[in-house]
């Protein structure tokens, strides 16, 4: 077994909540259950998917983001200085908008006793093997609420706001260290929207110039990486938006693979192509040549369809044109449930899928 991180066969983070938790959340938003008695449920559910997904051979693990509605909004919410705003403004999927919720900058952004912490600490308590933790980037705070998003009062200049949200993101990374993880990931959708003329061209429309945020984003996330301890492992996915088995962008990862793959300190990358949206593998010639390692997401989680076998393989040998073998693990192009809805497809789809590829990650690289 390897003890590398990403693993040869990892996964991205969220999974379908169990019904018993959808019910215990609607009676605690209806005022029929208490805060001690959700956390009861989440509890017994995250217990239930870590032992899941143990039986599933995989050896990274998650709480499934149980105790979460967004895979990001809950935790930018706990962040110092961020407010979630509800009924402003939903974001439109493909066919698909989800409900009407988003962060506001009021205040000074800064990492503080963040909640999330005592999520991580009971991951790690009922975990056997790698605890994972999955937070946005710091570059999702900004991208899609941009400038209006953000109090001219509190900061009439943006840099200040990236100075302080990178070493807000210093903190976390050093807060989840402190409390164990070894393990943590910066969930981006924002490199994918970097790829796609309409979101960039959305960008324009609401008073944002996207031209040159690479660099901004580069920078905030490489000053967050520092305080990363060596042996602490940080990685990030690049998503293409997933609520319901809808998506946001799509492009190739060509307009940003330099700079995200050769510029950016971090460990590994989990990247979607699972469909035509994420163009071909050419990008990964960006991928340095030594420890840093692609995680193919090759196996979709928007359709309970397993994908055969000899296309999965197909692929991974098709990708090393570009980027040596040991370099590439194997995983979901995303996660099963980014918002508290989930995909569509049932949890026994999505189990099969995580076995489907431990399965063949035994049988390309004779490890997982």
């Amino acid at each position: 077994m390897s003890t590398k991180i990403p693993f040869r066969a990892d996964q991205v983070g969220s999974l379908l909540r169990p019904q018993k938790l959808k019910d215990a959340r609607a009676a605690h938003e209806a005022g029929d259950l208490d805060a001690a008695g959700l956390k009861a449920v989440e509890d017994a559910c995250i217990r239930d998917a870590v032992a899941h997904q143990e039986r599933a051979g995989l050896k990274a693990v998650t709480d499934g983001e149980f105790r979460r509605s967004w895979w990001h909004f809950d935790f930018l919410a706990g962040l110092e200085g961020v407010e979630l705003v509800k009924g402003e403004k939903s974001i439109q999927f493909t066919g698909v908008k989800t409900r009407s919720e988003s962060p506001a900058i009021t205040g000074k952004v800064d990492f503080g006793d963040h909640y999330m912490l005592d999520h991580f600490r009971f991951l790690k308590e009922v975990a056997t093997v790698t605890p994972k933790m999955t937070i946005p980037s710091p570059s999702v705070l900004h991208f899609r609420g941009g400038r209006k998003a953000i109090s001219k009062d509190v900061y009439p200049d943006l840099d200040a706001f990236f100075a302080d949200t990178a070493e807000a993101y210093a903190k976390a990374v050093k807060g989840f260290y402190d409390a164990g993880c070894r393990y943590l990931q910066f969930d981006d959708t924002v490199w994918a929207y970097l790829c796609s003329e309409k979101e960039m061209q959305a960008a324009r429309e609401r008073g944002d110039n996207p031209d040159g945020l690479q660099e901004v984003y580069a920078d905030m996330i490489n000053h967050a990486l520092k305080a990363k301890p060596a042996d602490m492992t940080i990685t990030t996915h690049v998503c293409r938006g997933n609520f319901r088995s809808s998506w946001i962008s799509e492009g190739g990862y060509e307009p940003v693979a330099e700079t995200l793959l050769s510029k950016i300190n971090y460990d590994g990358y989990f990247l979607e192509y699972d469909s035509d949206r994420a163009g071909g593998f050419e990008p990964l010639r960006f991928l340095p040549k030594g420890d840093k390692r692609v995680v193919l997401g090759l196996i979709t989680s928007k359709s309970g369809d397993l994908e055969s076998r000899g296309d999965v393989l197909a692929r991974i040998e098709e990708a090393q044109k570009y980027a040596p073998l040991d370099q590439f693990c194997l995983s979901p192009q995303c996660g099963f449930a980014s918002t508290e809805e989930g995909n569509i497809l049932t949890e026994e789809q999505q189990w099969k899928k995580l076995e489907f590829i431990v399965d063949i990650a035994k049988e390309v690289w004779g490890e997982i």
